[in-house]
């Protein structure tokens, strides 16, 4: 089983967009996904077809111990995916887990149950570093980092970098950046194409071949509740997620050889 945390401290970068959508097409790929909602806007949750306001249960129960990770998780109705899903309960969490023992192991200890039962595990981080982002860091075996080919990105991105050297150090040995999506990419603009060889320069194999364009099916997706690789598959974007889902998948082969 992959765990990867979705993660960008930067907001409106494309992070939900890119857990719900390459966690279908992973799904589509023939790979057993779990979709881990961490966010309390539960836009990854709504983004699967899983309506966030009629839960009887969710993430946050999980992480308090008072649900069982097989009570929570639900089925993408679209997608063939699970999802882990998340409402405003789940911003109730930051102050409750304060106290409790392990706090920032509680997604790890529910996963670990669970390996044998998916390829892929996704995780769909807030933007903030929070007790909840934690937790996604803490559980993942790396970071996937979704990004904009602009210069308050790179700026965000020296942070996040940062951020995840500290997890590495105090929490979690394993985590390490698996690698950069450049989405909402343009093509014609100058900046991204010059921002785009920056990181390529400075982080080498690291910066995912696939690039994400701006599109607009991918945006219009969410509001009927379906992935964006579904709700148009010859859109431009869902052809990149879907291209990104095959890198992916072929990436984690070359790690087991």
């Amino acid at each position: 089983m992959h765990i990867f945390a979705i993660a960008n401290q930067k907001g409106g970068v494309g992070k939900t967009t890119t857990a719900v959508n390459l966690a279908a097409a992973l799904a589509a790929n023939g790979q057993r996904t779990l979709l881990v909602d961490l966010d309390p806007q539960g836009n990854a949750t709504m983004g699967s077809g899983v309506d966030k306001r009629a839960l009887p249960r969710s993430v946050y129960h999980m992480l308090l111990a008072t649900a069982s990770l097989a009570d929570v998780r639900a089925a993408s109705p679209s997608g063939k995916y699970d999802v882990l899903p998340a409402n405003r309960e789940l911003a109730g969490a930051e102050v409750e887990m304060v106290d409790l023992e392990r706090r920032e192991k509680r997604l790890k200890e529910a996963l670990t149950q669970h390996t044998d039962e998916y390829d892929f595990v996704l995780i769909d981080c807030p933007p903030s570093l929070s007790m909840l982002t934690l937790n996604g860091l803490c559980a993942a075996d790396g970071v996937i980092i979704p990004m904009q080919c602009e210069y308050y990105a790179l700026e965000g991105l020296s942070d996040l970098v940062n951020t995840i050297k500290k997890v590495h150090a105090n929490f979690n040995p394993d985590l390490k950046i698996i690698g950069l999506l450049r989405v909402m990419f343009d093509t014609r603009s100058t900046l991204s194409n010059q921002v785009s060889a920056q990181l390529e320069q400075h982080f080498g194999d690291k910066v995912f071949k696939t690039l994400v364009p701006r599109n607009v099916r991918l945006a219009e997706a969410p509001s009927f509740g379906v992935p964006g690789v579904l709700f148009d598959k010859n859109a431009k974007g869902a052809l990149a997620y879907l291209a990104f889902a095959i890198e992916m998948i072929e990436r984690v082969k070359n790690w087991k050889e």
